[in-house]
């Protein structure tokens, strides 16, 4: 399933609601199996830790089942015969069974974390980087929480899944099978009486299991949604909206009605087939009274002595917890593949933004910054018609291409293309007569730069977000980009200089400001291709007179695509390209286009009227 079709957070409602919810988690878990090979693909990697976690689990569980056998020889022998040799041994090889098992457990332990935490690790960091590679439009239909719940939360509950079942799954699974073993060595007839319960054990557990992975596929949805909420409500800009519009009330219902749903799912998870299990500790408690009157009737206990008797009973009660231990295992595990396909759906998303098997290296000395848009054509997935059209456009190396237009012309689609934040749906970028596609993307963000409209800052200081774009970059390199960008004195001027924190988003400066800073940022890596977003359409005239400067001074020398929706700021452009549904309408220098009494003269006419009456 692509991003666009991934199901969101189901809202709260009656029974109807409820079915409707029960019948959503079977079709999406349905259509996002997970395979066991595929879990086992992630140990690959760490077989060496595997192999060593196996080989400690089998020898605590072998050392273990020594035990039984010398407390029957002990009750049987040592004591009634006053054996005082034997009953030294005896005594001294508990505590040594005790200390070797204590030992090897810590031991397993800490290889089951380490591995766990590496499995996780690499997990994680390819989950992170397969995101990074999706285009814009993934994100865009993508809600923040939801990608940052299924990478933490998601992936964090696997790893108690990965370090503690897995390895539980082995070490139960030894000690039941060598413990059966043990105990048919002692007694087959009580055998016989204690593993009649496993079937309905098994059945018990396999009902309980499916009862508890619906839930949890409802509760990390619930999860992901009440952390969509708090990365929108409580960022700067969420709050401030709140303020504004006095829904501060509203957002905490919101949440609270969220959180509200989150306790019953978890009340609901943890509760799910407790009473199932509940029954079979019962049955597992009684059957120890059942073995007493087996081994007490004179037809069924002849020749049975006290000291087999209590071994076997000890075996037997060994057992119950490594096989309740199995039906809870199972019941997590089968649960947990409600988050493993949630991680998995998002590993699986394609890669709209895929790298050539053998990209090529972008040299920037070497590039011209030549860019060529050959016949390309662009259509949104839910769109009924295409935002750009058969273009065809060449910016010629150094110069400067401004594109206007009216709204949804499709000139912001235009700018994502140069930087491959968009791949055309039909034609080609090309940029010195390479296809961008055939170019490694950290080449692409190397020749290409973008200062849009809005500016995004790190929440950090000025230093940490310039040194962002260049870590290379020295004090003399950083000041030299302050001052280009015209913000030089402002930041000499702070108590604190470059290690002012911009606060989140930028925050602690203006508007104005913030885009002088991504300007001094984007002067830093000197990119040949440079594309100029609307970056001063939502400025004062002041502010905007010191921006245009500091854009002045980055564009020189590089080729520029300038999208602009105020005129005056294209007037310095060698050309400018008139969008209209997708299209070229019409090119040309200012002069030429307003002499030639098109729809660029008209736009102009209508922004100086605009002048004249405000």
């Amino acid at each position: 399933m692509s991003a666009m079709g991934m199901p969101g957070p189901h809202p709260g409602g009656g029974g109807r609601g409820r079915s409707a919810d029960a019948a959503k988690d079977k079709q999406w878990l349905s259509e996002h199996p997970v395979s066991l090979a595929r879990i086992a693909g992630l140990f690959r990697p760490h077989l060496g830790s595997v192999i060593a976690v196996m080989l400690l689990i089998v020898a605590s569980s072998i050392i273990g089942l020594a035990q039984p056998f010398i407390i029957r020889e002990l009750i049987d022998d040592a004591i009634p015969h006053s054996n005082v040799r034997l009953l030294l041994w005896g005594a001294g090889g508990l505590v040594l069974i005790a200390l070797a098992t204590a030992i090897l457990e810590v031991l397993q332990t800490w290889r089951a974390t380490l591995m766990g935490q590496r499995v996780m690790h690499g997990l994680r960091t390819g989950l992170f980087t397969h995101l990074q590679k999706q285009s814009l439009g993934f994100f865009t239909n993508s809600r923040s929480g939801d990608v940052q719940s299924r990478l933490v939360n998601d992936v964090g509950q696997m790893q108690s899944v990965i370090t503690n079942s897995a390895t539980s799954i082995a070490s139960n699974l030894t000690t039941v099978v060598a413990t059966a073993c043990a105990m048919v060595a002692i007694s087959w007839k009580l055998s016989l009486i204690s593993l009649v319960v496993l079937p309905p054990a098994v059945l018990l557990a396999k009902q309980t299991a499916k009862l508890r992975r619906a839930v949890t596929g409802k509760r990390q949805r619930e999860m992901s949604n009440l952390t969509s909420l708090i990365e929108e409500r409580l960022s700067i800009s969420g709050v401030r909206l709140s303020k504004i519009m006095g829904t501060g009330t509203a957002d905490a219902q919101a949440f609270g009605d969220s959180s509200r749903k989150l306790i019953d799912l978890e009340m609901k998870s943890a509760l799910a087939g407790r009473w199932r299990m509940a029954t079979m500790s019962i049955i597992f408690a009684a059957i120890p009274a059942v073995l007493y009157i087996v081994a007490g009737l004179p037809v069924t206990g002849q020749g049975m002595s006290i000291g087999t008797l209590v071994a076997f009973t000890g075996l037997q009660a060994g057992i119950f917890r490594p096989v309740m231990g199995l039906m809870q295992i199972s019941v997590q595990w089968i649960s947990a593949m409600a988050l493993f396909s949630r991680v998995f759906e998002y590993l699986d998303t394609d890669q709209a933004l895929p790298v050539a098997e053998h990209p090529r290296a972008v040299e920037p000395a070497k590039l011209r910054g030549e860019v060529q848009l050959r016949n390309v054509s662009f259509r949104y997935p839910e769109a009924d018609r295409a935002t750009l059209d058969q273009l065809n456009l060449e910016l010629e190396a150094g110069t400067m291409t401004a594109v206007v237009g009216a709204t949804g012309s499709g000139k912001s689609t235009l700018g994502s293309l140069l930087p491959r934040l968009l791949d055309p749906t039909e034609g080609q970028v090309l940029l010195d007569g390479i296809d961008l596609k055939d170019f490694e993307p950290e080449g692409i963000a190397q020749a290409v730069s973008v200062v849009a409209q809005e500016s995004y800052l790190l929440h950090a200081s000025i230093r940490e977000n310039l040194l962002w774009a260049a870590p290379e970059s020295t004090e003399e390199e950083l000041w030299d980009a302050l001052d280009a960008a015209q913000i030089a004195p402002l930041i000499r001027s702070l108590p604190h200089g470059l290690e002012t924190q911009v606060g989140q988003r930028g925050h602690r400066f203006s508007g104005g400001e913030q885009q002088r800073l991504a300007i001094a940022r984007t002067m830093l890596r000197k990119p040949k291709v440079l594309v100029l977003d609307e970056a001063t359409s939502a400025l004062d005239t002041v502010t905007e007179a010191l921006v245009q400067r500091a854009l002045d001074e980055l564009a020189m020398g590089r080729t520029t695509l300038l999208i602009a929706h105020r005129l005056s700021t294209v007037m310095r452009a060698d050309r400018i390209v008139v969008l209209e549904d997708g299209r070229i309408a019409e090119s040309g220098t200012f002069d030429e286009l307003v002499q030639r009494g098109g729809q660029f003269a008209q736009l102009v006419a209508k922004s100086e009227l605009a002048q004249r009456t405000s």
